[in-house]
């Protein structure tokens, strides 16, 4: 063939290798987006080894597509839950503690009513603009929407997909939003979204005898839902009954809902016997909301990831990471029962930002991942410098840097309220910078790969819904 040729043919083939789509637009009826707070890649490798040992696979890692996303916010190199999230939500970089606002949004803290609770919005109407998020997008183009959460419903990952302010703190005006026609509602919102919950059910009930972080202005938000035709449930029997194509569901009295660990025990902790598991609030979820034939947006979180790693309790980390896990499998057989190939309904698992945990070390394979560590060689207890043996897993920092260390042995550091050693002292442990993991599968999945900002999934959600 002649150069001429080569050349015309090799730019042909150029031009139509980078003229084609990744995928055709508008592929996914239905988008779950399940979101592990606080789940770096190394909680999600022990939660492997956890459950499943070193050759073992979670539900997530079996998922095709892969992509490596970052995470800093438009004031941090480490972010707080609120602008990332956002990010996935909207597309928009903002301030920690801001929710789905504009960039130049200031974080202004809420001030206390006169309770004593924070329940005095101080977000000043000038103070950025409102940045459309996915959900409101595809509840506009008249799909079914719904977040779910094992924290608050009102906590700041589940919020950012359908509450617009300054301050993730202001958890009564959040509330607020979700009501239709109600004082504060945000109208982006349509007839309300379609199914909800999670926990703090305080903030959606008046102040009183029982209820001291309940609202000042008297308004029962539950009564105000039920009637715009909500059913409203407080316990797991009540979320099996529901028939409707309105749902709310807040199970903890307030606060969040028990960790996995204690939701399970025997006798269970809490509230935790009438809550039901992350992976059975999915299924119902997707249950309620395929009623409508237009499809759906859901979003899933396992949000007390973050909260044991805050608390250095790998334990209860790794066991809410399993329950998460759990609950992606459970969704992956329940589309596959209307859509065995996946043809109309796209996947996606990922983090908002990542922690402080870490690897320690040279363990012995097999070894229990929250064990002492013993070194690969001989199995014998590794040792550090001053000969105390320390466990595999530690934390970058928080409280418990003891100033002189002790040997630490099996029965210690298995125990459920084990709290791993830290290297910074600290009050509680922080967020860590690190890049998060992204996972995907079905409709729409494919353009999910490479190092991604976190703001660039919210234009891959829109085309795979064809917005």
């Amino acid at each position: 063939m002649k150069p001429t040729l080569i050349a015309a043919s090799l730019a042909l083939g150029l031009a139509t290798t980078f003229a084609l789509p990744a995928h055709a637009a508008g592929e996914a009826k239905n988008i779950i987006f399940f979101l592990g707070d606080g789940m770096g890649p190394t909680t999600i490798t022990a939660a492997r080894i956890y459950k499943y040992g070193e050759d073992g696979s979670l539900t997530m890692d079996t998922l095709e597509r892969t992509a490596r996303i970052k995470t800093f916010s438009a004031d941090a190199q480490t972010t707080d839950s609120a602008p990332s999230m956002a990010a996935y939500m909207t597309g928009v970089k903002m301030n920690n503690e801001v929710i789905s606002m504009s960039p130049e949004t200031v974080a202004t803290n809420p001030g206390r009513d006169a309770n004593g609770n924070l329940g005095v919005n101080n977000c000043a109407a000038t103070n950025g603009t409102p940045a459309a998020t996915i959900l409101e997008l595809a509840k506009a183009k008249g799909k079914a929407v719904g977040t779910i959460t094992t924290t608050e419903l009102t906590h700041a990952t589940p919020a950012t997909a359908w509450s617009h302010i300054c301050n993730r703190n202001a958890q009564y005006q959040i509330a607020a939003q979700l009501v239709p026609g109600g004082a504060g509602f945000n109208t982006a919102l349509g007839d309300g979204v379609d199914v909800l919950m999670g926990g703090g059910r305080n903030h959606f009930t008046p102040y009183g005898a029982g209820n001291t972080t309940g609202r000042a202005d008297g308004r029962n938000l539950l009564t105000e839902l039920a009637a715009k035709g909500y059913t409203v449930a407080a316990n797991k029997t009540e979320m099996n009954a529901a028939t409707g194509k309105k749902f709310i569901g807040l199970y903890s009295s307030r606060s969040h809902l028990e960790y996995e660990l204690d939701r399970t025990a025997t006798p269970p902790l809490g509230e935790g016997a009438a809550q039901p598991s992350l992976a059975e609030m999915t299924v119902k979820a997707m249950d309620l909301l395929a009623q409508n034939t237009n499809g759906y947006f859901l979003m899933v979180e396992g949000g007390r990831i973050d909260h044991a790693l805050h608390g250095t309790n790998a334990k209860r980390a790794l066991t809410d990471t399993i329950a998460f896990d759990d609950a992606i499998k459970a969704a992956l057989a329940k589309a596959r029962l209307t859509d065995p190939t996946l043809a109309n309904t796209l996947i996606v698992v990922t983090a908002d930002h990542d922690h402080t945990l870490a690897f320690n070390g040279y363990g012995k394979r097999g070894n229990p991942i929250l064990d002492i560590n013993r070194g690969y060689r001989d199995g014998q207890p590794a040792k550090d410098a001053d000969g105390k043996t320390y466990t595999t897993l530690v934390f970058g920092n928080g409280p418990n840097r003891p100033n002189l260390r002790d040997n630490l042995d099996s029965t210690t550091v298995m125990a459920d309220n084990y709290l791993q050693e830290t290297g910074v002292r600290l009050s509680s442990e922080t967020h860590g910078g690190g890049d998060v993991k992204l996972f995907a599968t079905g409709a729409g999945a494919k353009p999910f790969k490479g190092t991604l900002d976190n703001t660039k999934v919210f234009g891959l959600l829109k085309t795979a819904f064809g917005f």
